[in-house]
C-alpha cells in the first residue's frame, strides 16, 4: 500500500479552494453568492488552524496572528453581508470597518513576528530597502486613493478618516510584506504562498478602493484576488514547510545585494520623478508636495543605502587584507608578511644599531605524528605550539621591550620563523631555546639561528638560519643551532653547534 505524500492535504485545499473562488465570481451577485464567499473564507480559516497545530511550527505566534487577522476579515465579511442581505442597510461607518481595520493590524503583527524570526530586525540594510518601496507604494497610494478619496469624503469626519486609513493599512501590508522579503533564509513553498497571499490582499484591497471611489465597483472579477488571497493565506499554514519558515540566515549573514534587488530599487527610486512625468504628460493636476517631499526622502534613503554598502565594502577590504597577512590556520603573521616584516627591521637595525637576528624553528617528525594521530590532530598542535610560543614570548619580558622587537610567524608547513630585533645571537638562541621548551604533546623542535650582518639580503640572512636548521635536524634533532659569520666565499654559511635543549 502506497504512502500518502506529505503535502496531499495541501494539494486537496489548493485544487479545492481556487475551483469555489472561481465557481463564486461566476455566480450572480446576491445572497447565494455571498454565502458560497463566507463558507470559503471560514473554511480557510479553519484550515489555517489545522495548519498551524498539525506542523507546530518553530514561531508559532505569527502564525496565529494572521490566522486571527484572516479570521477577524473573515468576520467583517460577514457582518457586511449581514447587513446587505439580512437586515436591508449599509452604515457608513459600520462594525465591519473596525473589523477590517484592526485585520490589517493583526496580520502586519504576525508578518512582524516572522521578520523578527529569521533575524531580520537587526539588518539595517533591510530595513532601508523595504523603506525606499513603501515610500515610493504611498505616493502612489496618495495619488490615486488617498487625495481623491479624502476630497469625494468632503466634510465628513469619519469618512474622511476612513478614506485615509484603509490605504494607510494597505502601506503598512506592504511595508512589512516588503521587510520579510528582504529577510535572509531559504524562500520554502510557505513563504512563498505567504508572501502570494499578502500581495493578493494588497490588489484585492486596493482595487475595491479604487473601483469604490470612481463608482465602478460592480464585484465579479474584483472580488476574486481576496478569495484566492484566501486560499493562498491556508495554503502557506497547511504546508508543512511552514514549520521552517523562521530557519532564517540571521542579522549578521548580511544581506544579498543582488542585480535584481537593485533594480527593484532603482524603480522604486524612480516612483516620484516618474509621477510627476507621468501628469506633466497627460495634463492631470501636479502632486507637487507631494513629489518633492518624497523624492527628498528617497534620496535620504539612498544615500543611507549607499554609506551602508560602502562600510561592508571597506569592512570587506579589511578583512580580506587580515587574510592576506595572516595564516589562516595560527593566526600568526604568514610568509608575506614574516618576509615584509623582516625587511622593515632591517631598516630600524640598521638606522638604530640594533642587532637583528632570524631563527626558523620546525617541528620534529611532524609527518610521523600526522600519519599516527591525523591530519587534525597535526592541526592542533600546530595551533597550540602557536599559542604556547606566542605568550611565552608575551611573558618572557626579555623577549620583546621598548627597544626589543620579537615577531613570530608560520612560514609553512611545520616551519616557524622568528625575529628578535635587539637581541645578539646567544640572547635570540636563548630565547628559541626557551619557546622550545614550552612545545606542547611532548613534541621538540629543531630550529637554527643566525644575525643579520647589516649588508646581505633578507633571504641571504634566512638561508643562513635555514641551513643551521638543517644541520640541527641531521645532528639529531630537539637543539637550536647557530650560524656562523655570513661567509666572504662562496663556501656557504658556517654554523656554530650550540646546546641541546
Amino acid at each position: 500500500m502506497s504512502r500518502a505524500r506529505p503535502d496531499t492535504p495541501f494539494r486537496l485545499h489548493l485544487a479545492v479552494g481556487v475551483v469555489l473562488s472561481l465557481v463564486c465570481v461566476l455566480l450572480p451577485v446576491g445572497a447565494g453568492r455571498d454565502a458560497l464567499y463566507t463558507a470559503i473564507s471560514f473554511g480557510c480559516v479553519a484550515v489555517m488552524v489545522v495548519g498551524v497545530r498539525r506542523h507546530a511550527p518553530l514561531a508559532p505566534g505569527g502564525w496565529w496572528l494572521v490566522t486571527a487577522g484572516i479570521a477577524v476579515w473573515a468576520c467583517a465579511d460577514l457582518l457586511w453581508a449581514v447587513y446587505t442581505w439580512v437586515l436591508g442597510t449599509s452604515p457608513f461607518p459600520s462594525p465591519a470597518d473596525v473589523l477590517y481595520l484592526s485585520s490589517y493590524v493583526l496580520i502586519a503583527a504576525g508578518f512582524w513576528r516572522f521578520v523578527r524570526a529569521r533575524g531580520g530586525h537587526g539588518d539595517r540594510e533591510g530595513l532601508i530597502d523595504s523603506a525606499i518601496f513603501t515610500v515610493g507604494f504611498v505616493l502612489i497610494s496618495w495619488v490615486l486613493l488617498m487625495r481623491p478619496g479624502l476630497e469625494a469624503a468632503g466634510d465628513s469626519t469619519a469618512a474622511r478618516v476612513l478614506a485615509a486609513a484603509y490605504p494607510l493599512g494597505d502601506v503598512l501590508l506592504l511595508a512589512l510584506l516588503v521587510r520579510l522579503l528582504t529577510t535572509a533564509g531559504a524562500r520554502t513553498a510557505a513563504f512563498r504562498w505567504l508572501v502570494a497571499a499578502n500581495a493578493l490582499l494588497l490588489v484585492a484591497d486596493s482595487a475595491y478602493q479604487y473601483t469604490s471611489m470612481t463608482g465602478t465597483y460592480s464585484g465579479g472579477l474584483t472580488t476574486l484576488p481576496w478569495l484566492l488571497g484566501y486560499v493562498a493565506f491556508a495554503a502557506a499554514a497547511l504546508h508543512p514547510s511552514m514549520r521552517h519558515l523562521a530557519d532564517g540566515g540571521g542579522a549578521e549573514g548580511g544581506t544579498r545585494f543582488t542585480r535584481g534587488r537593485l533594480a527593484a530599487l532603482t524603480l522604486a527610486s524612480l516612483v516620484s520623478p516618474g509621477t510627476l512625468l507621468l501628469q506633466l504628460a497627460v495634463g492631470a493636476q501636479l502632486e507637487a508636495w507631494a513629489v518633492a517631499l518624497s523624492s527628498v526622502v528617497l534620496f535620504l534613503l539612498v544615500v543611507m543605502r549607499m554609506s551602508g554598502l560602502l562600510r561592508h565594502l571597506e569592512g570587506q577590504a579589511s578583512r580580506l587584507a587580515d587574510l592576506a597577512r595572516t595564516d589562516a590556520l595560527t593566526g600568526l603573521p604568514n610568509r608575506r608578511t614574516s618576509d615584509a616584516e623582516l625587511e622593515r627591521l632591517q631598516t630600524r637595525s640598521r638606522a638604530e644599531g640594533s642587532p637583528l637576528c632570524v631563527a626558523v624553528l620546525d617541528l620534529d617528525r611532524f609527518k610521523a605524528f600526522n600519519d599516527t594521530f591525523g591530519h587534525q590532530a597535526g592541526d592542533r598542535l600546530l595551533v597550540q605550539s602557536a599559542q604556547a610560543w606566542r605568550a611565552a614570548l608575551e611573558a618572557g619580558g626579555g623577549a620583546a621591550g621598548p627597544d626589543r622587537t620579537a615577531l613570530l610567524g608560520r612560514w609553512g608547513g611545520e616551519e616557524f620563523v622568528l625575529l628578535l630585533l635587539g637581541h645578539d645571537l646567544p640572547a635570540s638562541v636563548a630565547v628559541v631555546q626557551a619557546l622550545a621548551a614550552t612545545t606542547p604533546a611532548g613534541q621538540t623542535v629543531s630550529a637554527g639561528v643566525a644575525r643579520w650582518d647589516g649588508l646581505e639580503s633578507a633571504a641571504e640572512v634566512f638561508g643562513r638560519a635555514d641551513a643551521a636548521l638543517y644541520a640541527a635536524k641531521t645532528g639529531g634533532r630537539d637543539q637550536v643551532r647557530a650560524a656562523g659569520p655570513a661567509p666572504v666565499a662562496e663556501d656557504g654559511p658556517a654554523v656554530e653547534p650550540v646546546s641541546r635543549g
